[in-house]
């Protein structure tokens, strides 16, 4: 662990030449916080700063029906109930991430805030007395990350085995730098009307900054992607979709530099990785997160005409979608461009199985979101969930037993929470959250869920436990 901290400082020195500040952000957005605001909130309380997504959610518009994380789950002030609940499901592990506004409200230049430091001491705590153990997520980019980190890895690294020092690098580059639609919201057509930003640079440094945060562990956000057609145009398609989406985040942890399908595209856009750079990255991971949700056709936008937004090098000159002859990929969910495709819950852990010699790997996050119009019965009976969960879990067991080092499972989530600029309307958890009086209510699937893993086999033992997780 010392020697990797150590790493990581060097690692940011080395990095800082390639600052956000080359593609004009300022050194505020640079210190804003980017961490999963999603479950607690104690707004302001014992000491905690706001966050960048406290200030985006505040501003109307920003969020469908003007919602905020204010309040969200409370989990800050119900974690011994909701810790229960994990403990009732019967699963191993729970992840959850540290907020660097509770430790940190005043930054690099403020003192570490003890109120925050007993919070998550009381919840860690708590955690392993029931049984249950911890896989924290840290999530910052430029050099203050190092200071934050340092200080989480001292209170907590005795207890705490796992970390995940970022969560959806990549899926953050792209919704707050090219589309502009998260924090610090930065875009320019033809992906977006931004007061500031450039869609064609900017995700590429916010990226190659963020390589610093790997030298534990690391989440990435991970669609699959299928040819269109039956052609090899989009085949190569798909493979250029893969590299974009998850290549991008993961080749220069484990290879030491960006893929050569980027480099192909972007050429000299994409930032120069030194030689002493590549020695750094090269090998700084031990295990890999995978966020999977859903998968998307690839078309081909080099030798076939596309949309203006495909038909560009940032993305790789592919268009995606979700139709072919007219056809949906899978079933559909409460996210319009999520269905339900478990064949690529296989599909994405043999391409990291095979890309990246097999290292360890967990599924990080996978969750079904519910319709928005459903009533609250129809809610609370999510049959639709437990045969999502079923399809993938299936998947999932089918390339485990071809040789993938997969380790864990987490749902995304354990109940019903604040989904970033979706607000309440959007539900994945296994625990309907009633929003007038923060009620947690199992749904159908958390009593599956918890039946799955106590289930035994004709022997009495369990065949599933040590596997599968909690995520929030």
């Amino acid at each position: 662990m010392k020697m990797k901290i150590g790493v990581l400082f060097f690692l940011i020195l080395l990095l800082r030449t390639f600052s956000p500040t080359s593609a004009h952000c300022s050194s505020e957005e640079e210190e804003e916080e980017i961490q999963r605001s999603q479950f607690p909130d104690a707004f302001l309380e014992d000491g905690k700063s706001l966050t960048n997504w406290d200030v985006f959610a505040h501003i109307p518009g920003n969020i469908i029906n003007n919602e905020n994380g204010d309040v969200a789950d409370d989990h800050y002030h119900r974690y011994m109930e909701d810790i229960e609940l994990l403990h009732s499901l019967g699963v191993n592990a729970y992840r959850f991430s540290i907020s660097w506004s509770r430790i940190l409200p005043r930054g690099i230049s403020g003192d570490v805030n003890p109120e925050g430091i007993k919070f998550y001491n009381k919840l860690i705590d708590h955690l392993i007395h029931r049984g249950i153990e911890p896989f924290v997520t840290i999530f910052h980019f430029e050099e203050e990350f190092v200071y934050f980190a340092s200080i989480c890895f001292k209170e907590f690294g005795e207890r705490v085995k796992y970390w995940v020092t970022l969560n959806e690098p990549n899926h953050w580059a792209e919704f707050a730098y090219n589309r502009g639609e998260y924090p610090p919201a930065r875009c320019s057509p033809p992906f977006g009307n931004c007061s500031r930003g450039d869609s064609d640079t900017e995700p590429l440094v916010v990226m190659h900054n963020m390589k610093q945060g790997g030298f534990i562990g690391i989440s990435v956000s991970s669609f699959m992607y299928e040819p269109l057609r039956d052609e090899e145009d989009d085949r190569l398609a798909a493979s250029r979709a893969l590299a974009f989406n998850i290549a991008w985040a993961l080749d220069p942890l484990v290879h030491g530099d960006y893929p050569v399908e980027m480099r192909e595209c972007i050429g000299l856009k994409l930032p120069k990785i030194s030689t002493e750079e590549k020695k750094i990255l090269k090998g700084s991971i031990d295990f890999i997160g995978l966020n999977y949700y859903s998968t998307f056709y690839a078309k081909d936008c080099i030798h076939t005409p596309c949309s203006p937004k495909s038909q560009h090098p940032i993305k790789g000159f592919v268009e995606t979608s979700v139709l072919r002859d007219g056809i949906p990929i899978g079933q559909p969910t409460g996210m319009e461009s999520f269905f339900v495709v478990p064949r690529g819950m296989e599909n994405i852990v043999e391409y990291i199985k095979h890309r990246y010699y097999n290292m360890m790997m967990f599924v990080t996050e996978n969750g079904y979101a519910s319709p928005v119009q459903e009533s609250e019965q129809a809610l609370l009976q999510d049959l639709n969930r437990i045969k999502f969960h079923k399809g993938h879990l299936n998947a999932l067991a089918r390339t485990v037993r071809k040789g993938a080092n997969v380790r864990g499972y987490f749902i995304w989530s354990l109940m019903d929470n604040f989904e970033w600029n979706m607000g309440y309307g959007i539900r994945f958890g296994l625990y309907y959250v009633e929003r007038a009086t923060l009620k947690r209510i199992p749904k159908l699937s958390a009593t599956w869920f918890a039946t799955f893993l106590t289930g035994t086999n004709a022997s009495g033992q369990s065949h599933h436990k040590g596997l599968f997780m909690e995520s929030i």
